[in-house]
């Protein structure tokens, strides 16, 4: 097998867009990855991204910053401030995993704290199988926990969810109920679709677990790292953390600029379905492995100045290019999750006080109205258990 490199972005946006080239990533993750969205291609690949996009729709997104996310911010962000210290990976996942259990369709009945450690155990669970080929543990090992986590979601969590959903939908075959009292959710979408998906048991377990990690892992990652760009560039910009608080839209340039420098894949791999040529002429047969390194693509000073490996929220950017990157990649591929996690881009004269940030600026946001500083006393640590460059624990206080 030959291994083509991509790193030019006039490159990586051509194979991301090929429907040629088949998602190959998260091949070695299948024990919970197989036949998920994110690894379908082709005909099943589109009807499913088509019913579940129903439940990714921006006015979903405007009602889950403005109601959902308020009321999971509050339940974990004010024991920890009371507290006076936290661990923003921890955090991170908290937050996140309650916004995800939410739009995949898991109902956590309960609501005590034995509950959450419960799914947060598993969703991490989940995240360490899907991303196994960077995994730096025994990758058996990590298969038997996936596969003994998927059992647990199975008769703890997912059950319950299906039961309650299918006798709504019996309500509603009968005219007891509306289409607006149905949960808006995947699993929900999928359930009243299950006839023309024909979803057989273990796939729609997986599915569902793709959905808890994907939605939490990536968003609660990309909130640590950019919450040490914002500390780094407040310690070296007088009144920055003011400038932040008072310029919401500037700190969502932030993020964006975090986003763009951390993705949380640092790679993208594709498979050819068949001989092709590469937009830059390389000829692939399905034997090769075409890997786009969005890492350094993301830094193409031809885009993004002559500074593009350092934070830069004032930077200027390319024209047709985004500020994030390829970090959400494109094409049939790109992330359902984007405009949640990293808000609409403004355009001129966009109302501050009506825009939609996405949940990382929100959440940045909170942590430096609360006062958060890195501790001194513990500083952060880099992730061992993986090859990607994330934060393995990363500790902050509020004075």
């Amino acid at each position: 097998m030959t291994t083509i490199r991509l790193d030019r972005v006039p490159d990586a946006l051509a194979a991301l867009r090929n429907e040629h080239l088949a998602q190959s990533l998260y091949d070695e993750g299948a024990v919970v990855m197989a036949d998920t969205l994110l690894t379908l291609h082709g005909d099943a690949h589109r009807q499913r991204r088509l019913l579940e996009f129903r439940v990714f729709r921006r006015s979903f997104f405007r009602y889950y910053e403005t109601e959902v996310f308020p009321r999971a911010l509050q339940e974990v962000l004010g024991p920890v401030v009371a507290g006076g210290s936290c661990d923003l990976v921890d955090f991170g996942y908290r937050i996140t995993m309650n916004l995800t259990a939410d739009f995949a369709g898991i109902d956590r009945p309960e609501k005590t704290a034995a509950e959450t450690a419960a799914l947060l155990r598993l969703v991490m669970t989940f995240s360490e199988g899907a991303t196994l080929v960077h995994s730096t543990r025994d990758k058996e090992e990590v298969c038997r926990e996936v596969r003994a986590a998927l059992t647990e979601l199975d008769v703890r969590f997912l059950q319950p969810s299906i039961a309650r959903r299918q006798a709504l939908l019996a309500q509603l075959e009968r005219g007891e109920i509306t289409e607006e009292e149905l949960p808006r959710d995947v699993l929900t979408v999928l359930l009243r679709n299950e006839d023309r998906l024909e979803l057989p048991p273990e796939v729609l377990r997986r599915e569902i677990a793709f959905y808890l990690q994907a939605g939490s892992h990536s968003t609660a990652n990309s909130t640590v790292h950019a919450m040490h760009q914002l500390f780094c560039w407040m310690a070296a910009t007088p009144g920055g953390r003011e400038r932040l608080l008072a310029e919401p839209l500037f700190l969502q340039r932030c993020v964006h600029e975090s986003l763009r420098l951390n993705p949380a894949s640092p790679v993208s791999w594709r498979k050819p379905l068949c001989p092709l040529k590469l937009a830059d002429g390389t000829a692939v047969t399905p034997e090769d492995r075409v890997e786009i390194d969005l890492w350094t693509a993301n830094r193409s000073p031809d885009i993004y100045g002559t500074d593009a490996d350092q934070f830069n929220p004032e930077r200027t950017v390319a024209a047709g290019h985004e500020p994030f990157g390829l970090t959400f990649g494109t094409g049939v591929h790109t992330c359902l999750g984007r405009d949640l996690d990293g808000g609409l881009l403004p355009r001129a004269g966009t109302d501050p006080a009506n825009h939609q940030y996405g949940i990382i600026t929100l959440l940045a946001r909170a942590l430096l109205e609360a006062g958060a500083i890195p501790d001194p006393a513990r500083p952060p640590v880099r992730a061992t258990h993986t090859a990607r460059p994330n934060w393995g624990a990363y500790q902050v206080t509020f004075p």
